[in-house]
C-alpha cells in the first residue's frame, strides 16, 4: 500500500493499515499545508498545540507498527498497471496494489505586499480554527460576492467590530448588502494597497487611497491548488471547487484509488484524521474481499 501524503490524514490511513497488518509506504515531501500557523486549535486533546508536534507524535505512533515506512521523498509520477499502480520518486520506483492521495492543497494568496508573512498567523482562513483567538477584536474580510457574505454571517457571531474589504467593486445582491448593513458590517471597496505587519501580526490594512484600517485579523480564503497532479494524471475527478472528487468512503472515480484529507474534504484537521481512518479501514476490508 502506497499513500502519498503524510500528515495527519496520511499518518491516519497509514495506522488504519498498520494495525491491520498491511504494508504501507508514506511518501511525504515534508510540507503540510498548515506549516504557517503556530497553533492548531478545534481539535480534540490537542487545542492549541503546534501543527508539527500534532504531526510528529501521530509518526511516532504510526511508526511503532513494523508494517509502516516512511519515505522522505515527492512523489513525481503515478501510473495504474495490470497489479495496481507504481510510484516514482527520485529514490526509485514503488508499487502498490492501492493508492491513497492525501498530499493536500497549495495555497495561492493575492498579490498585496505583507499578506503572505501573516498566512496562517492574523490572515487567516476558518472561523473554527482560528476565531475564538481574535474574537471581540477589530476584524476584517477579504473577499467579495457569496465568500463574503457567508463570512460575514458565521464572523458576525464572534465580533461586532468587522468590516469586509472586496478589494474592488462590491459584488453583492441587494438583499445581501441590507442583511450586512442590519449587522452594521461596513463595506469597503477600495483596492487594497499593502497589509501592515510585524512578525506575521496584521496592524493595518492600507488601501490605494492612503486611508489604513486597523485590524487585529483579516479572513481570506485564497484559491488553491492540488500539491501534486498525480489525481488527474491518472484521471480522477476533480470537482468544480477543485477537490479530488470522492464517495463516502474516500473512493475517487478511479478504481484502487483513495483520497482523504484537504485534498478532498473540509480543511480541518480533525475532518483529516477521519477521512484518513475511513480510507485506510475500506481499503484494508477491500483486500480482504478480494481474497477471502
Amino acid at each position: 500500500m502506497i499513500i502519498i501524503g503524510g500528515s495527519y490524514s496520511g499518518l491516519s490511513a497509514a495506522l488504519a493499515l498498520g494495525r491491520s497488518l498491511r504494508k504501507v509506504l508514506v511518501i511525504d515531501g515534508g510540507k503540510p499545508c498548515n506549516r504557517f500557523t503556530p497553533h492548531s486549535q478545534n481539535f480534540l486533546t490537542h487545542d492549541g498545540r503546534k501543527p508539527a508536534e500534532i504531526s510528529a507524535i501521530a509518526k511516532e505512533q504510526v511508526l511503532q507498527y513494523k508494517t509502516v515506512e516512511f519515505l522522505e521523498d515527492i512523489a513525481l509520477n503515478a501510473e495504474k498497471t495490470e497489479k495496481g499502480f507504481t510510484v516514482e520518486t527520485d529514490q526509485g520506483i514503488f508499487q502498490s496494489k492501492r493508492l491513497i492521495l492525501a498530499a493536500g492543497l497549495r495555497d495561492i494568496l493575492p498579490e498585496i505586499p505583507g499578506i503572505a508573512e501573516c498566512w496562517g498567523k492574523s490572515v487567516i482562513h476558518c472561523p473554527y480554527c482560528h476565531g475564538y483567538e481574535f474574537h471581540s477584536q477589530k476584524t476584517g474580510i477579504l473577499a467579495n460576492g457569496e465568500k463574503a457574505f457567508h463570512y460575514a454571517q458565521l464572523i458576525s457571531n464572534l465580533t461586532q467590530e468587522l468590516t469586509i474589504f472586496t478589494n474592488g467593486s462590491v459584488d453583492l445582491t441587494d438583499e445581501h448588502l441590507r442583511a450586512i448593513k442590519r449587522n452594521n458590517i461596513s463595506i469597503v471597496e477600495t483596492e487594497i494597497e499593502q497589509i501592515e505587519q510585524q512578525s506575521g501580526q496584521i496592524s493595518a490594512v492600507v488601501l490605494k487611497d492612503g486611508k489604513s484600517h486597523r485590524l487585529n485579523a483579516l479572513y481570506h480564503s485564497p484559491r488553491f491548488e492540488q500539491n501534486t497532479n498525480i489525481a488527474t494524471s491518472l484521471g480522477c475527478e476533480i470537482t468544480e471547487h477543485g477537490l479530488i472528487k470522492v464517495d463516502p468512503k474516500q473512493m475517487t472515480t478511479v478504481a484502487g484509488v483513495y483520497a482523504c484529507g484537504d485534498a478532498s474534504n473540509m480543511r480541518a484537521v480533525s475532518v483529516a484524521v477521519s477521512s484518513g481512518t475511513v480510507a485506510g479501514s475500506v481499503i484494508n476490508f477491500d483486500l480482504i474481499q478480494e481474497r477471502f
